[in-house]
């Protein structure tokens, strides 16, 4: 596969370009991103579903510069999809055609449920949770994917689209006709297509889990992943169709988006009542990843091998991290975890934090040596896309951020603390993560054994000078003798 490749989709609504760079052979990350509102569905739907020569001319000039930004980052391989709007137009092969002889770009009109698919696989591989529905609420359509253990089941693609809505019944403001098509769409629905947890996909839940973040005052500024309650917030989503234009933007809404929210989020209302969902996981993934991915995972059943991470692979890869000497201070960790953990009543999901803090420590020191545990915090915090939830990276991070305090202050961990769990905990696992490092002062690796005995962590081994002089320094929260 090639090293660098571009992926574009041209969607109802807006056509995208992501550019990703393989790290390694399923290490990756995203070089490059560009959007333009081209809305190529623009008076489609009342022209019996025709591409408008205005609106296909925006997508040809997007487009031609899509390909000079590929070029430029030495893409080796663009692949470009077109969705909902291209492929229900009559005139869709002028339009390819004109794409063809103008740019040299094929670009590969794809089915509904192949979008749901890309969009399903994208889900899938780079969030947390193993099993729910993806939902992409795109301009012309949506698309869902049923997901279990990772895996795409099923798919299914309904003609439920934002500028479809709008300009069949929004602009002639008729809301109830809307409801009523939307209901009547959902029907078509195979009935396995009912889960509590939804991956949201598109625009229009980007938008609205944006607001919901600046409602709530949402302490990090990540919206892949964020996750709420259906239940605590369908009554603030419901008075979001009836908002006038000042009333969206006031709540965060961007000018760009203000013609389609309300027939967006109409869909999405409807759409997660009839599906009896409970939670949603934003996803900042969708068709572009999934294209990608599918490419890259093509002769792996489109899953990543088991207990494999894109984002902590890309980290150890582009920070040149030494996994040999990561193992080796994370085997110490984990051996003075088991030893406490009963004791001190640690609860055995922590090691998992442990584990990803050990082995992405010294990510930060290709910026700054000195500082390099806090410009691993952020990079951590910032680059632990995929796999994690918000709770799980910034635990992580913050492992790494105070494991030098003796003592986390009171106002570094107020702004986080809905997120994370007690302070007392983070700084006995922060004990647990000094020890690991300064038992690895000299890098030679020594043997050592690890033992308790009498309520004693007691660590036995040669060249530990370094060691014992800086455990005297240090009040942990058990006690610890190095021979």
């Amino acid at each position: 596969m090639a090293k660098i490749t571009a992926v574009i989709d041209i969607g109802s609504n807006s056509a995208r370009m992501a550019v990703f760079k393989k790290t390694s052979r399923f290490g990756f990350y995203l070089l490059r991103e560009e959007k333009s509102k081209v809305r190529i569905s623009e008076g489609a739907y009342e022209h019996n579903g025709e591409l408008q020569d205005f609106a296909i001319n925006r997508a040809i000039n997007a487009l031609r510069e899509y390909l000079l930004i590929a070029k430029s980052l030495k893409a080796r391989k663009i692949l470009c999809v077109a969705t909902s709007a291209v492929r229900d137009a009559p005139n869709k092969y002028e339009f390819l055609s004109r794409v063809k002889k103008e740019l040299n770009l094929n670009i590969k009109v794809i089915d509904g449920e192949k979008e749901a698919f890309f969009g399903g696989v994208s889900a899938a591989n780079l969030l947390f949770e193993k099993n729910g529905i993806s939902m992409d609420i795109g301009g012309g359509s949506n698309e869902l994917s049923l997901i279990e253990n990772r895996k795409v089941e099923d798919m299914f693609t309904l003609n439920l689209g934002t500028v479809r809505i709008k300009e069949l019944f929004f602009d002639k403001y008729d809301i109830e006709g809307a409801k009523k098509y939307i209901k009547n769409e959902l029907k078509k629905l195979n009935k396995n297509f009912s889960h509590k947890n939804v991956f949201g996909i598109g625009g229009t839940i980007r938008a609205l889990s944006q607001v919901i973040m600046k409602k709530t005052k949402y302490p990090l500024d990540i919206l892949h992943g964020f996750t709420y309650k259906v239940k605590d917030h369908i009554k603030f989503l419901e008075q979001i169709v009836s908002m006038n234009d000042k009333e969206l933007l006031n709540i965060g809404i961007k000018p760009e988006r203000l013609d389609v929210i309300r027939p967006g989020t109409l869909i999405f209302i409807e759409t997660l009542k009839y599906l009896k969902v409970e939670k949603i996981i934003t996803s900042g993934v969708g068709v572009r990843e999934g294209v990608f991915l599918s490419d890259l995972l093509r002769g792996h059943n489109y899953k990543f091998p088991e207990n494999f991470n894109p984002s902590v692979r890309t980290i150890i890869d582009v920070y040149n991290i030494d996994r040999k000497q990561a193992s080796y201070e994370k085997k110490i960790a984990l051996n003075i975890f088991d030893l406490v953990k009963d004791e001190y009543n640690l609860n055995e999901k922590y090691k998992m934090h442990l584990s990803y803090a050990i082995t992405l420590s010294r990510a930060g020191e290709l910026i700054d040596y000195y500082k390099a545990h806090k410009h691993t915090d952020y990079i951590l915090l910032n680059s632990l896309h995929y796999g994690f939830t918000h709770e799980e990276r910034l635990l992580i991070s913050k492992i790494i951020r105070f494991y030098k305090k003796k003592k986390i202050k009171n106002k570094e961990y107020e702004k986080y603390k809905n997120l994370l769990p007690k302070k007392e905990l983070i700084e006995k696992l922060c004990d647990i993560f000094w020890v690991a490092k300064i038992l690895n002062t000299t890098l030679s690796k020594p043997e050592l054994t690890i033992k308790k005995e009498n309520k004693k962590i007691v660590i036995k081994g040669e060249n530990l000078y370094l060691a014992k002089e800086k455990i005297k320094n240090r009040e942990l929260f058990f006690k610890l003798e190095i021979v």
